[in-house]
């Protein structure tokens, strides 16, 4: 079975993954941090089913915020969990706190 979400280890790895998409990337930052533990783990469930239903038009990057501190930086991440929908690597969408599987849909909704 092929993972459907990618999950960085690093921020080569992040700028690894972003070059190579061909679709938009959604990016969703999670931490590990007491209060950040519970929405992060409801978005996870959340993406897995957006990357099972969106696979061919579009790559889900699930990112740690503190494995992944330059990119975290460079695309003004202050919170988690968050998302953030790239375009040949230029953000054209940002959201933050947890969010359903329709609000991730509504997120996604005239960007791709």
């Amino acid at each position: 079975m092929t993972r459907l979400v990618h999950r960085p280890r690093e921020d080569a790895e992040f700028d690894f993954i972003l070059g190579r998409s061909t679709v938009p990337v959604l990016a969703y930052f999670i931490g590990a941090w007491p209060k950040a533990i519970e929405p992060c783990r409801v978005m996870d469930a959340v993406m897995s089913d957006i990357a099972a239903d969106c696979t061919a038009r579009l790559t889900v990057v699930r990112t740690d915020i503190t494995r992944c501190p330059a990119s975290t930086e460079r695309y003004g991440i202050t919170g988690a969990p968050s998302c953030l929908l790239l375009k040949e690597g230029a953000a054209v969408a940002h959201g933050t706190g947890p969010m359903t599987v329709d609000e991730v849909r509504q997120f996604l909704d005239g960007h791709l």
